[in-house]
């Protein structure tokens, strides 16, 4: 006759307790290996360990280095807690290592928690507490219920507990979402549920962490694309994988879904014919390697938060070790900045940017590389580093013996080194004068001549020239080349000053996340930044968000932590202004902008609500 599984468990525990052996046999594997563990760690199932929560100082430094997962996890804990039928219930998530963070719990289920030591704090680790859900899920990674007397220690054994392990999208543990109750309130649908919302947390997670990335959503059926079922896969501008969700994974089975394969290795479909279809509709299809289709749709970058971080139409990636567009690009002038260059750069046409230094001349010259769709090298030049000497040979190359110095065997030079991909001349108004003509000779005919040779070499250059100066003047008094300034400005391109842009915020996000991840700017420090003329523009406030967190990559920024910085450099043109002024300007000019739509100020400005209403009011009491 077959033991029911309460004699099994009650059979398991007399010969835990008295022999001291975890019975795999009248066990579910999970929960004999698992005690297997306790006994291996030198736990005595008769001797259960005293609850002994961290101190306030500690769970808290534990909440702030979870804080994302903790955020995501307590929206579901809400949710679950609703969903869940009966009483006696409580929901709770917990760190990697088993402390637990948070906990909601109903009236009746609350003195028996205390009683079993569950409460915010406690470690609750497979090898402190024996086995139960939260520990067990941190030890394996696996699901698990723990159903009274399986629990290693005998005070657990009116509880039952689902856990369930939410993953960072590296594939590490973020966390562990657990359900429980008093055994006689066990829910059949419990561990279905809780998986649900570990998965809208795992989801959460991936696309916050791919908040800059082209990421697509796909799915079989069109319907699932907004759902849990929804597989995400986060791609670079040129093309690599940088991440893909579970459910990603699992469609994709057998294809290298993983960071740093390519979007070719996946899909039929090639990227930029994707991304072409779906700038003429919401969804297109795709169709993976080994056949199979999917409706997919892009959810980030949207078109009005970071345009530069997708492939652009027609580009094709750029090979070798190149770097592609990286960088804010929300603002409406640095929007059409980035449109013209694209225009100009599938055409090959030379560019002109022009811009004060730091504004990100170099960023857009590669873009224009990656847009135009070269397959040879990004070639930058700084004219006015090279000795003005040897700029011509340095630029055209030169023939063995060609002069004192030369390279033996001759050298073929910069511009030949950029055939087939683009030349990138900064500061070309240090350009000497007869090197000027030089370089017209080569827009006229796009031929080069080594330095002591006679042969000839026609190249297929796309030329982007950047300047700080003015050089319009320059050509008009003499200083440069009237023609040459004529033929490298066919599309002349001004990026904005940091001070005028309009996503001050998302460009200071966008480096704070890649100088220190874990590091926050509040409102405060950030709409003080903002007033801030930054005269060395987005270079300067890479530099200002590096030293502010050289010390404490993990801090949260306030104002008060930009006197660190030193004093606040003067305002452009009109002199010193207040900051309370500063700001005030911004949110009364972008809510005339926004004809006085207090959520889009908000929006644009990246400030809350509560900021803008705040500014108003002031203004009211001061008319």
């Amino acid at each position: 006759m077959l033991m029911r599984t309460d004699d099994r468990i009650d059979r398991a525990r007399l010969l835990l307790e008295q022999r001291g052996i975890a019975a795999a046999g009248l066990l579910a594997a999970e929960i004999a290996a698992s005690w297997q563990r306790c006994l291996a760690a030198g736990l005595d199932p008769s001797a259960p360990p005293a609850p002994q929560p961290a101190d306030a100082a500690a769970l808290r430094a534990a909440r702030e280095r979870h804080e994302l997962a903790r955020r995501l996890a307590l929206a579901e804990m809400q949710s679950l807690y609703h969903q869940i039928a009966g009483t006696n219930f409580m929901i709770a998530f917990a760190a990697p290592d088993g402390m637990l963070l948070d906990a909601i719990a109903d009236v009746s289920f609350r003195s028996s928690a205390r009683a079993a030591g569950i409460r915010p704090g406690c470690l609750w680790s497979e090898a402190l507490c024996g086995t139960n859900a939260l520990g067990t899920v941190a030890a394996t990674g696996q699901p698990v219920t723990v159903h009274g007397g399986e629990h290693f220690f005998r005070r657990f054994d009116t509880l039952t507990c689902t856990a369930v392990p939410v993953f960072a999208p590296d594939a590490s543990l973020a966390g562990v979402l657990d359900a429980s109750s008093d055994c006689r309130s066990r829910q059949q649908h419990t561990r279905a549920l809780v998986g649900m919302a570990a998965k809208q947390v795992e989801n959460g997670l991936f696309r916050e962490h791919h908040r800059r990335d082209l990421v697509i959503a796909f799915h079989s059926r069109a319907e699932y694309l907004r759902t849990l079922s929804v597989a995400l896969l986060a791609i670079a501008p040129d093309g690599r994988v940088l991440g893909a969700n579970a459910q990603a994974r699992f469609l994709l089975q057998g294809l290298p879904a993983r960071p740093g394969s390519d979007f070719a290795a996946l899909f039929r479909t090639s990227l930029g014919g994707f991304l072409d279809a779906t700038r003429r509709q919401e969804q297109a299809t795709l169709q993976d390697r080994v056949g199979s289709s999917f409706i997919a749709t892009i959810e980030t970058p949207r078109p009005t938060t970071l345009p530069a971080l997708a492939v652009p139409p027609r580009a094709q990636p750029a090979t070798g070790t190149n770097r592609t567009a990286d960088f804010v690009a929300a603002d409406p002038a640095m929007q059409a900045a980035l449109e013209r260059v694209r225009a100009a750069a599938a055409r090959g046409l030379p560019i002109l940017l022009r811009g004060e230094t730091g504004t990100g001349k170099e960023h857009l010259a590669r873009y224009a590389h990656q847009a135009g769709g070269r397959s040879g090298a990004f070639v930058p030049v700084n004219c006015a580093a090279l000795p003005r000497t040897l700029i011509e040979s340095e630029l055209f190359g030169h023939a063995d013996g060609a002069f004192s110095g030369a390279r033996r065997g001759g050298a073929p030079g910069l511009v030949v080194e950029a055939d087939r991909g683009t030349l990138f001349l900064d500061e070309i108004g240090e350009m000497p004068p007869d090197l000027q003509s030089v370089l017209l000779r080569l827009l006229d005919d796009w031929t080069v001549r080594p330095v002591g040779s006679f042969r000839q070499r026609r190249v297929d250059v796309l030329l982007v020239a950047a300047t700080h100066a003015d050089l319009a003047a320059e050509a008009a008094s003499g200083r440069f080349r009237r023609d040459l300034y004529h033929r490298l400005s066919t599309v002349d391109v001004t990026l904005p000053p940091l001070r005028a842009r309009q996503d001050f915020a998302a460009i200071a996000e966008f480096l704070l996340a890649r100088i220190a991840p874990m590091a926050r700017l509040g409102e405060d420090a950030l709409a003080a930044l903002a007033a801030w003329p930054w005269p060395g523009n987005v270079r300067e406030l890479r530099a200002a968000l590096t030293r502010l967190t050289l010390l404490d990559p993990a801090r949260m920024i306030d104002a008060a932590a930009l006197a660190e910085l030193g004093p606040a450099p003067p305002a452009p043109a009109t002199g010193a202004q207040p900051l309370r002024a500063t700001v005030r300007e911004r949110v009364i000019a972008t809510l005339r902008e926004t004809e006085t739509n207090i959520s889009e100020t908000a929006r644009r400005l990246r400030v809350s609500r509560n900021t803008v209403y705040r500014v108003l009011e002031r203004d009211r009491r001061e008319a």
